[in-house]
């Protein structure tokens, strides 16, 4: 990028992260949202953030905390904010027409240099940028929640977007350390969402029909596929465990089509089978479904995280240590 200066337009969960992961890559940061009193929360949230990072050696970046934080600034003035940005990084809440009206304003402001991303997990380009001015400066660069211990970026382009916005789009992603890919084309889901969606929906469908409980099921999860695949992706996996994908294919694909031919239609994530993972027992200890399929999913996981701030939030700090943890041992694995 020709400016070593970025603005994120929303301070919720995602712009604060999108905040500390720009600042960590050594980029000025205007943080824009409507109100002071969000903005000066945001701050301070930012701040105990990278000062406990710091304090666990975690903190992302070779500049320290105080330095990091000097860098961000806080703005309720539009276009006061991303004047001077050649990177604006949008991450106001999922609805089209907020959106819409976002990137209409920015539409209004911004130079011809500037690349208008948005943070959209769900919203296609498409839908989101069609008939801007500056619509091939548009693009989506969906984050991973939450993105300061993530590094992927799907990088997604309108029909429209020029070549070069993705390519600045992508290096920008190297350069603060997140690891972007390119999408070819727009398609619902993006790939990500894709992917994770396949595997909840086989996974209610086990759970919804008494194959296993929602203990064991998180489990081959989380102490099977998952550890695999925090390291190696599925195609890979394919690779290695045959002679390469030619003779993996050779000599699973039969079992792999009758397997996927008996799976069932989308399921509604509703009705009994969300009672069944709401309201089992205890998702802390393997159980049994029970005879009459009442084991609810979500009593399940109230039971081991119960739905109240205090231990959700607990839960998701325990996740993010775990996160770091993982990133921290990746990038060790990977110099080795």
């Amino acid at each position: 990028m020709e400016s070593s200066q970025v603005a994120v337009i929303g301070s919720g969960l995602i712009g604060r992260s999108w905040a500390m992961v720009f600042a960590a890559g050594g980029f000025k940061v205007k943080l824009y949202d409507i109100a002071q009193q969000q903005l000066t929360g945001a701050l301070e949230n930012i701040r105990k953030q990278m000062k406990e990072l710091e304090e666990s050696g975690f903190l992302k970046g070779s500049l320290n905390a105080e330095k990091q934080l000097a860098l961000i600034s806080i703005c309720t003035d539009l276009k006061a904010a991303v004047e001077g940005a050649t990177f604006i990084q949008e991450c106001t809440p999922e609805n089209l027409e907020l959106k819409k009206k976002i990137f209409a304003q920015l539409d209004l402001i911004v130079g011809d240099n500037v690349v208008l991303s948005s943070s959209t997990s769900c919203l296609l380009p498409s839908k989101l940028f069609t008939g801007l001015k500056h619509v091939k400066q548009c693009i989506v660069s969906h984050p991973v929640n939450p993105p300061y211990f993530v590094p992927l970026v799907e990088i997604v382009p309108h029909p429209e977007t020029d070549p070069s916005t993705i390519e600045r789009t992508y290096a920008l992603m190297k350069k603060i350390g997140q690891s972007p890919v390119k999408l070819n084309r727009e398609i619902e889901g993006f790939v990500l969402n894709r992917l994770q969606y396949a595997v909840i929906s086989e996974a209610w469908r086990l759970v919804g029909e008494g194959v296993i409980s929602p203990t064991d099921l998180d489990l081959v999860m989380s102490d099977g596929l998952g550890m695999r695949y925090a390291f190696i992706g599925p195609l890979e996996t394919m690779h290695l465990n045959a002679e390469g994908i030619s003779n993996y294919c050779e000599r699973y694909r039969e079992g792999m089509k009758l397997v996927l031919n008996t799976f069932g239609p989308v399921p509604e994530f509703s009705g009994e089978t969300e009672q069944k993972i709401s309201q089992a027992p205890s998702l802390q200890h393997s159980s049994q479904p029970s005879p009459s399929g009442s084991t609810s999913l979500i009593q399940a996981m109230s039971e081991k995280i119960p739905v109240v701030p205090k231990h959700l939030n607990a839960r998701r700090e325990w996740r993010d240590e775990c996160l770091t943890g993982l990133a921290k041992l990746k990038k060790q694995m990977s110099s080795n």
